[in-house]
């Protein structure tokens, strides 16, 4: 048996990480999209901004219409279109 790991190399818990995006397509529905855009939660809201400022263009090419910003379960603002 292998001991555990150190908690340096635990995951962040998400009160260190309090700040997601819920991810909407056109209905206002909730997007299930690939690999590392799922399920990504940010320090700071401006770390949260800047990575959706980066990755809008991948979230619409998989479906994604909208967002909202989230500081853990309190909207912060949103929906905000995807498109110009």
């Amino acid at each position: 048996m292998l001991p555990d790991q150190p908690p340096t190399f635990r995951p962040p818990t998400p009160a260190e990480r309090p700040w997601s995006w819920r991810l909407l397509d056109a209905s206002g529905a909730e997007v299930d999209v690939p690999g590392d855009m799922a399920d990504r939660r940010f320090a700071s809201q401006a770390d949260a901004e800047s990575w959706v400022g980066e990755i809008w263009a991948d979230l619409a090419d998989a479906g994604v219409d909208a967002v909202t910003l989230l500081e853990a379960d309190r909207e912060v603002y949103g929906p905000m279109s995807l498109h110009p």
